[in-house]
């Protein structure tokens, strides 16, 4: 029944991802992306686990995240962080310009700086941050052009790199599929979600494609963790 599942296909296009998609729906995919991070990306837990151990209260630290989307996760660690005392200065950047102009929008007086930018842009600038994590962005990308992304994150990071993405899983998909019916209405968010999956890597592709450097973890539910620790 779920043949299809067992090769990813990072060919398909998410409605979002067009340019010509409708604006409404548009910005409220992006709004709705703060409940599917808070139910399955599990970014207070990478947070608590993978990077406030690396931090002190009475020192400064960057983070870059790349492909910010709706800004969610960016703003989320902002607030842990000074919850937390910690002086964490943030860049977060994304290479489409419908999603700068919801965030500055959404989130006009939170201390991020947002950008219209891609890896490429910064190390081409000598940018570095102490930490470099990336939410939904490797699915998007061709087995090809993982090795290229994660140099770029490994160049601009001093510390740590964290990219966490869905696992590609049959099981997954049927409960996304039932499930996120209820929760959402007026956006894209099943059936790009449904897409996305698709497009995702299982654990051992992921592996299969990354540095020897590079570490990948599975995390609950459907989640892989991919972390460089230069620390």
């Amino acid at each position: 029944m779920f043949r299809f599942l067992t090769k990813r296909q990072p060919q398909l296009t998410e409605e979002m991802d067009r340019e010509d998609c409708n604006q409404v729906l548009l910005n409220n995919t992006y709004r709705q992306f703060s409940v599917i991070n808070r139910l399955l990306s599990q970014w207070k837990k990478v947070y608590k686990k993978e990077l406030r151990p690396l931090m002190q209260e009475e020192k400064a630290y960057s983070l870059l995240d790349i492909g910010f989307g709706g800004g969610d996760v960016t703003v989320k660690l902002s607030e842990w962080a000074e919850q937390d005392g910690i002086n964490l200065k943030i860049t977060a950047i994304d290479i489409d310009r419908r999603a700068l102009d919801y965030v500055q929008a959404e989130y006009p007086a939170k201390q991020i700086y947002w950008k219209y930018a891609s890896s490429t842009d910064l190390v081409s600038e000598h940018k570095k941050f102490d930490f470099v994590i990336s939410n939904h962005v490797l699915h998007h990308l061709h087995d090809n052009q993982v090795p290229l992304l994660l140099n770029e994150a490994k160049q601009l990071a001093s510390r740590k790199v964290i990219f966490n993405d869905i696992e590609r899983s049959s099981i997954g998909y049927v409960l996304f599929n039932l499930f996120s019916r209820l929760i959402f209405n007026n956006s894209f968010i099943t059936k790009d979600g449904l897409t996305s999956i698709k497009r995702s890597f299982t654990f051992k592709e992921l592996l299969a494609v990354s540095p020897s450097s590079w570490k990948v973890k599975s995390m609950f539910p459907f989640r892989l963790l991919l972390i460089h620790d230069k620390s």
